[in-house]
Formats: C-alpha cells, structure tokens, sequence
C-alpha cells in the first residue's frame, strides 16, 4: 500500500482529497491529511475508510520527520512560506514532495542535495503557476518541433466570480485566499516588451494595464505579476523581445484597486493603534490630513484627485469604507490587515455563487517567413462552493502528478517546475477528462 502524506487541509484541498479518495481503492493508497486543524482535515475526508485525519503542526521537527518517514510521497498545501521545512526534511528522508507554491529562494537552494539523494521536489502544479506552465510549454514546443520561432510570449489568469453570480460594482469576489489578494504586486513587476527590460514599482502596478477581451465572456483588464523573466530560461525563450505574465481582471477593478495602494490601505509594514476599536470611517480617515470642517468623503476624493460622485466614488461606498457602525474589533492589525477584514465582509462568495478560472497565453511567431498569432485560452467553472474553479484547477494537477509520481512515470530528481513532455502531456490529457481545455485561435498578421 503506498501512503500519501498531504498537509494542509485549507479551502484549495477539497478536490485533490477528492481525487485521491475516489482513485485509492483501485491504486491501493492510503491518505493522511494533517492539518493545524484536525477537524477540518476529517470533515474533508468524510469518513472514508481509505483517508486518516491527524493534527499536525509544521513547527514540531520530531512529528514532521516521523510523518514524512512513514510516507511515500509528501504533497504540501502549507502556506507558501513553510514548504521550506517540509522540503527539508524530504530530503534527508529520501521523499518526493510536490506543492502548487511557486519556488521559492530557501527550496532552490536543495536542488544539490536532492539530485544527490534521488529526490524530486515539484514545485508550481497547481493553476498559476502550474496549468500556465504546462499548457503554455505544450504550445512552444509544438511550434518549435514545426521548425518555428517564437519572438513574443504573453500570458495572463485570473481567479474571478462567473459572470451569472458578478453583482458587485468591483466585479470581484474572493476565490482564494484573501490576504494574497490584498497584498498582490508588492514585490513590482519586471518583464520583457519588444526587446527592452522593463520594471514597474508597486506603487503604479495598477496603473498599467492591458485590455484583452476573451470570445464569449467579454472584456478584461491584466496587470503585471512578479517576475516574467525568471521563466525565460525555464521556458527555453532566453531571446524572445517580449515575455509577460499578469494577472486578469474585470475592467475597472484596477483603477479604483490603485486608489487604496494610494491612499495606503494596503500597507503590511506597521501596526495601527487601536485598531480593535477603529470604525471603518476611522481606518480610512486615518491616511487623511487633519480637518475638522470636511467630511472624510471629500477628504479623501481631494487627496486621490476624483470626483465625490465618481463611479469610483461610489466603488469605495459600497466597500463601507466610509461606515461609523462597523468596527475592525482586531487589536494589532496592520492597514493591510484591516482592509481584508472590511473586505471579507463584502467580497464573499453569495451562497449558490460559482467562481471562474480565466487563462489566456498569445503567442507571436515566424512560421516560413509569416508572421502569426495564436490565442490559447481555457476558461473554467466551479461546481459549487467546496469544488470551486480554484480548488479543481488547483486540486487537480497537484493530485494527478503527485499519481504520475507514484507509478514511476517521472524521471526527474532535484527542484523542478513542470515544464519537462513527461510531466506536462500526460497532466494535461487527463485534465481534459475534466473539462479543463484549452481553446486555440491561430492566425496570419504579415
């Protein structure tokens, strides 16, 4: 019996435990989820004869090693900051692990000693970074396997609410975890665009955009995410003029987004005084001057430079942001920490509501001598409010590879993302059992 060790039983794990259950009888595996919550990791697992629920805290060293020891494989759905200490000890035990985090600089540094030991660490399997990679290598190396030559590649997702369920004026909802939506962009930006390197500092990330409009389900915008040239190399694209990754939105979201990065709401570098008795019209007028003869609504439409009765006026009115009812009611919370709390308060999911996964790569190449572009876009949605868009796209891959692993089918050792045929072809053939597809649109432009 192989026993599969998963820790972290957080909102995108309901669909990979799901997975692993419906296929443990057949591939006889046993599943362990630990969780700092063990109910949370038992309601999960419903019951099933096949799944274990344990409490487990990532913090005790003897627990983690004893846990990964007795595994044949580690899946890791921690918080992108502990997959460090998990990695560690898969090392030294001689365990594959796989995470859908993106890599990071502590992990990097065990490629030596994993390659050393024969153990691989699969990092970014889930949507993005993951589906991205894995549709997006498919294509460029088909193009290349045609004697073709690919001189601009742009890609961009978003995790958004399904149009039937937008009925907010942000046309946003929250799909995943709040504080990562709150603190998008804070590390800038760096990208290529027409053969010349380019930066963009958090302070005006929202500020410049892109329009793209996907057949079918209308207008979107796109902001830059992170690091676009760190893929380059793992790509094979060192000389393309153009590579961009960015993260998608309805129109409009950006624009009024920017103006609390402005005003300064998305802070995480302080504490607030008083914060546990601080109204939501006190947290706002906090970042205002002085003044006793205006209304902090006209403060603050001065201090942003818009009008009083704006549509992005009317944007922040609805988040309650100038309300003297509600309280923050948290002691030591940062601005950042205080403006995901209103939000969460606006910002969830309606019961009924199904959330949508939006990924589009364009691709510019030479093909005997014409210029052409080609549109690969997937577009998915959730079945409910536990299955949700994220949680499959996510789910999935992880689960489907961490299988791949299992019955010998990968070959690679060391820190890897799955850019590699042998990892990327086979994921993508059974995501597609799941209606996870992309779309291709494929034409001249000279």
């Amino acid at each position: 019996m192989k026993k599969i060790l998963l820790l972290g039983a957080g909102l995108s794990s309901s669909t990979l435990i799901r997975y692993f259950l419906d296929n443990a009888s057949k591939n006889n595996w046993k599943i362990r989820v630990g969780d700092i919550s063990e109910d949370s990791a038992r309601q999960k697992l419903g019951g099933h004869p096949r799944g274990e629920a344990f409490s487990f805290d990532v913090n005790n060293p003897d627990d983690l090693e004893r846990e990964i020891v007795a595994a044949d494989i580690v899946v890791s759905l921690l918080p992108a900051r502990l997959h460090f200490l998990v990695a560690q000890s898969c090392v030294k035990n001689r365990r594959n692990m796989v995470t859908a985090s993106y890599v990071s600089k502590e992990i990097q540094k065990l490629d030596k000693d994993a390659k050393a030991n024969g153990v691989l660490l699969m990092n970014e399997v889930g949507v993005d970074p993951g589906i991205d990679h894995m549709s997006a290598m498919q294509v460029i190396d088909r193009i290349r396997d045609d004697g073709d030559s690919i001189i601009s590649f742009e890609s961009a997702t978003g995790g958004l609410v399904a149009p039937n369920y937008d009925t907010n004026p942000w046309r946003y909802k929250f799909t995943w975890a709040p504080r990562n939506v709150v603190l998008a962009g804070q590390g800038g930006a760096r990208f290529y665009h027409n053969g010349k390197f380019k930066y963009i500092p958090y302070h005006k990330i929202f500020e410049r955009k892109e329009n793209i409009e996907i057949p079918g389900y209308g207008q979107f915008e796109v902001y830059a995410n992170r690091d676009s040239l760190k893929y380059r190399e793992a790509y094979g694209l060192s000389d393309l003029l153009t590579m961009f990754r960015g993260t998608i939105r309805r129109p409009g979201f950006c624009e009024a987004w920017n103006l609390l990065v402005q005003l300064g709401a998305t802070d995480d570098s302080y504490i607030m005084d008083d914060s546990k008795h601080m109204t939501y019209r006190d947290f706002t007028n906090s970042f205002l001057a002085f003044n006793i003869v205006d209304p902090v609504e006209s403060k603050l439409a001065a201090y942003l430079g818009i009008k009083e009765d704006s549509s992005l006026m009317k944007q922040l009115e609805w988040l309650g942001l100038f309300d003297d009812d509600k309280v923050i009611d948290h002691h030591g919370y940062t601005p950042a920490q205080c403006l995901q709390h209103i939000l969460e308060q606006k910002w969830q999911l309606d019961p009924g509501d199904k959330d949508m996964i939006v990924m589009e790569h364009q691709f510019d190449y030479m093909h005997i001598g014409s210029h052409r572009k080609l549109f690969s876009t997937m577009v998915f949605i959730g079945e409910d409010q536990v299955h949700t868009a994220m949680s499959i796209t996510v789910g999935l891959p992880v689960a489907i590879t961490t299988k791949l692993i299992l019955e010998g089918k990968i070959g690679l050792t060391g820190v890897q993302i799955p850019v590699d045929k042998q990892v990327y072809e086979p994921v993508l053939e059974e995501l597609r059992e799941y209606g996870i597809v992309f779309q291709e649109r494929d034409f001249k432009l000279s």
